[in-house]
């Protein structure tokens, strides 16, 4: 049976470009929509029939094109994929506008933020950010879904991220902070998130911001670590992997967070780089509940947006 939009009581966003796209009440309704979703997946089965959506991936997947396609599948419609360089041939507010004219949603995993923002501007359709070099929105929800799992709640939570100030960093502090999550980043110096997140996150909760990576790891409920050097920073990997190795999440690092802590990765992971092997197996690692999180999420946020 599909379950109709009329059932969630907040305002229905009209793309998600940015965490903030979502408001307060948006983003807990998604995530108890997930919750509904992953118990029941056969009541949503035809939420999305006769929807069918375009994927766009500048950036190779794993984890996001499997999630989304399958989502999509899942939920009763079904998607087109196309895999290199956006706006090569014409400006993205062509391809925007094409796209809206064939289906019914876009969904994008691109380099700039400012093509996902241009593809949003001229777009019809919901428009989807499924990664770009300022946000990781979707990553974001399937964390705190998973957290929510594990703890039972995320209001007064703890959460190290530890590494570089990068894109799930910047998705964790505003979605956390909404959530009352005191979401901690530990950089080294320079690496630091953007000042104008911070302060967005900073509005709405508890954000802390260090270069002491013990310092925001202890009493932590989750530790939280991603890759050093993201894809299009291949040339800073040697310089990066010397900058950032004392924030490497070891058995040490990770015994500071509170005895029940979960250990987090967004992955893919660079075993021995920004964790190690040990930890990416401990007994409280929930880094395979955050990708399959991923597609109930995923289905959640589709059913908000387009059903």
């Amino acid at each position: 049976m599909a379950v109709p939009i009329t059932s969630l009581s907040s305002p229905r966003a009209r793309h998600l470009a940015n965490d903030l796209d979502l408001n307060t009440p948006s983003l807990l309704e998604v995530l108890e929509l997930a919750t509904q979703i992953k118990g029941a997946p056969s009541r949503f089965a035809q939420a999305l029939t006769g929807k069918y959506l375009t994927l766009l991936f500048e950036k190779p997947s794993l984890r996001t094109r499997m999630t989304f396609e399958l989502a999509i599948k899942q939920l009763g419609g079904d998607a087109v994929t196309a895999v290199g360089p956006i706006a090569d041939r014409e400006p993205v507010k062509d391809v925007a506008r094409n796209l809206d004219r064939w289906t019914h949603g876009i969904v994008a995993r691109v380099f700039s933020q400012s093509t996902i923002d241009e593809l949003a501007a001229w777009s019809s359709v919901p428009v989807i950010n499924a990664l770009s070099d300022r946000y990781h929105p979707c990553q974001a929800l399937a964390d705190v879904l998973t957290l929510r799992e594990q703890f039972g709640k995320l209001e007064g939570l703890k959460l190290a991220f530890v590494g570089d100030g990068n894109n799930v960093a910047h998705s964790l502090m505003l979605t956390g902070a909404r959530l009352g999550i005191h979401v901690t980043v530990a950089t080294p110096r320079g690496y630091e998130p953007d000042s104008g997140v911070v302060a967005q996150a900073a509005a709405f909760g508890r954000v802390t911001i260090t270069n002491d990576p013990r310092e925001a790891v202890s009493q932590a409920h989750a530790v939280y670590t991603d890759v050093w050097a993201s894809m299009g920073q291949e040339s800073e990997a040697a310089r990066r992997a010397d900058t950032f190795k004392e924030f490497q999440v070891n058995d040490g690092l990770y015994g500071l967070a509170r005895p029940d802590a979960v250990f987090m990765h967004c992955l893919p992971a660079k075993r021995g780089q920004e964790v190690t092997d040990s930890v990416m197996e401990a007994p409280r690692s929930v880094i395979f509940d955050q990708a399959e999180n991923r597609l109930h999420a995923q289905k959640a946020l589709l059913v908000m947006l387009l059903a």
